[in-house]
């Protein structure tokens, strides 16, 4: 079995609205995802969108991001997904996380404080650069 691994720490800070929230966590011994909760209350219309507020800030390590992605369990029973999914939070951003949750239900969806509203995974971040040429190599597959 591959030895996983070790943690990266990500810096978090509370903000005043998200006092007596829990910080992002595992729900499981191997959640990929760590839940994330809401820190207010709101109810998004029938195909309406809102831009969630969690109650923290982060400053994530350089070299990595972290991907936002929806709760499988709110997109099949409500129709709840994110419109940018998976989002990626850069490691230069040092605003609040909002959760941007779209409602493709056939119901208003509410959202109460302290519900957990989507799932975040720190990934590690390959940079990459263009070099323009004539022509590109074959493959089996081709154009």
């Amino acid at each position: 079995m591959p030895s996983l691994r070790p943690p990266i720490e990500i810096q978090l800070k509370r903000l005043a609205h998200g006092t007596g929230l829990p910080a992002p966590a595992y729900a499981t011994a191997h959640a990929a995802g760590m839940d994330v909760v809401s820190a207010e209350d709101v109810t998004i219309p029938t195909g309406g969108r809102h831009a969630v507020a969690t109650g923290f800030a982060m400053a994530i390590p350089q070299g990595y991001e972290i991907q936002v992605r929806p709760r499988s369990g709110l997109a099949l029973k409500h129709g709840i997904s994110l419109p940018n999914t998976p989002g990626t939070i850069d490691a230069d951003y040092r605003g609040e996380l909002k959760i941007i949750l779209i409602n493709h239900g056939d119901q208003p969806f509410v959202v109460a404080r302290g519900d957990r509203i989507a799932q975040v995974v720190a990934a590690p971040v390959q940079m990459a650069t263009f070099a323009g040429v004539e022509e590109l190599d074959d493959t089996a597959r081709g154009t």
